[in-house]
């Protein structure tokens, strides 16, 4: 949509409120919302807010920051409270209008110029995992149904339905929704599409799925492991690239129908791994999820079919060249989804840039193995802890690129705060399993 397009949907529909959207660093969505009378002057010329009040921006004697609406991004919210509500996202812009290095969005932006420069569209798709409950102060799951499990009276069904509605509405088109593996815990998968759009959607998908949910008297989280003993929340992320409407990724002469570019890829993504884990699994819960036993990848290697390596590579169906695509299994979906996507697409252009050769898929059960046994086979390991990525990831030179000298050192910055507070907690497991008898 245009400037005008925007303006004569607001007047069409009597929107009174528009709500101007960005990210903060670790992917938090930052809000200022204003009124009709003044979206003429928003979409010309931005909205001024306090930058150092958002995490990882600028510093305090730096502060100004505009918000300035992207109008492709322009979208009513499905629900109508005191008069019809829109939406847009915005890019973050410094007083002289000139790109804030630090805003997420413009981190991916840069990334995607880089393969648009090639001819090149990056596309992306979430299956965004979280779980239903009671509050959010009590973990009690609403159901305990399984995977692909129909329960006609599971609560959290008819919250996903009504959250698909609402996605719908907002011009967001979901592939499938189904019930997960641990109880109470759901999937929504979104229509793959190019990453700026996905990223926009995934982080308004986690929006209406929390809404819907309080709307009804629950709770949706997204945190990637809220049950001991169960299975984690993944986001697995679809990617492929096309060209001139044609999807580079295949090539009907390979046996796996991957061309030289995929292969190249998926190394790069192989490569890059365990230095870019940081930025897709960000918290120190994340890293309760990423232990071998409840179908969350931890080992660098990929296939076709074995769902305990990190990347997998769907098969080929005949007629369907346009779907050939590869799967990162290891983010969550608490992640900042601007600067996953940035990561994912700047290791896979690496890989392609260095021509690198695609290693040996492992279709066998690693989790199976024995450290030797990978050892032998070089399957290298995702680091077990936020302190390890943390190493892995000052270290990289990947990153700091990617990312940007700003955005880089704040994230570090920000991720060890969170170390060091974390590991200063003495938590239950202590109390109960070290002072009866230390």
């Amino acid at each position: 949509m245009t400037r005008d397009d925007v303006l004569g949907k607001v007047r069409e529909r009597s929107i009174r409120f528009i709500r101007l959207l960005f990210s903060d660093i670790v992917g938090f969505p930052k809000c200022v919302t204003i009124t009709s009378d003044e979206l003429e002057d928003a979409l010309d010329n931005g909205k001024g807010f306090d930058g150092s009040s958002i995490e990882g921006f600028t510093r305090i004697h730096e502060s100004d920051m505009i918000a300035k609406p992207d109008t492709s991004t322009f979208k009513v919210m499905p629900w109508n409270e005191g008069g019809e509500e829109a939406l847009l996202f915005c890019d973050v812009l410094l007083p002289d209008g000139s790109p804030y290095p630090g805003d997420p969005r413009y981190a991916l932006r840069r990334v995607l110029k880089r393969a648009a420069e090639r001819g090149w569209t990056f596309n992306v798709g979430t299956e965004l995992e979280y779980f239903y409950f009671a509050s959010p102060e009590t973990p009690q799951p609403l159901d305990h149904a399984g995977y692909f499990d129909l329960m006609p009276p599971d609560f959290g069904e008819g919250l996903r339905k009504k959250t698909i509605v609402a996605l719908d509405s907002l011009g967001i088109p979901v592939e499938y929704s189904h019930h997960e593996v641990a109880p109470s815990q759901h999937e929504v998968d979104l229509k793959y599409g190019d990453a700026l759009t996905m990223a926009d959607h995934s982080m308004l998908c986690k929006l209406v799925v929390k809404e819907v949910a309080r709307r009804e008297g629950a709770y949706a989280t997204f945190m990637p492991k809220p049950l001991y003993g169960e299975n984690g929340s993944g986001m697995h992320t679809h990617q492929s690239i096309f060209a001139e409407g044609r999807n580079i990724f295949f090539d009907a002469g390979d046996d796996k129908h991957l061309s030289p570019i995929a292969r190249s890829y998926v190394e790069g993504l192989l490569r890059h791994a365990r230095e870019i884990t940081l930025v897709l699994n960000q918290w120190v819960n994340s890293y309760k999820r990423l232990v071998p036993g409840y179908e969350a990848p931890v080992y660098v290697s990929w296939a076709r079919k074995n769902r305990s390596t990190l990347i997998r590579v769907p098969q080929y169906r005949p007629g369907n060249e346009m779907s050939t695509r590869i799967e990162l299994r290891s983010p969550d979906p608490a992640c900042n989804y601007y600067l996953a996507f940035a990561v994912m697409l700047a290791a896979g252009l690496k890989g392609i840039e260095e021509g690198l050769e695609l290693r040996e898929a492992h279709e066998e059960n690693i989790y199976a193995m024995t450290p030797r046994e990978r050892e032998e086979r070089g399957i290298d390991t995702l680091p077990g802890s936020l302190s390890e990525a943390i190493l892995l990831a000052q270290e990289s030179q990947l990153l700091r690129d990617t990312l940007g000298d700003e955005t880089f050192e704040k994230l570090i910055i920000n991720k060890t705060a969170v170390w060091d507070d974390y590991r200063s907690v003495v938590t239950p497991y202590e109390m109960e399993h070290d002072l009866p008898v230390l």
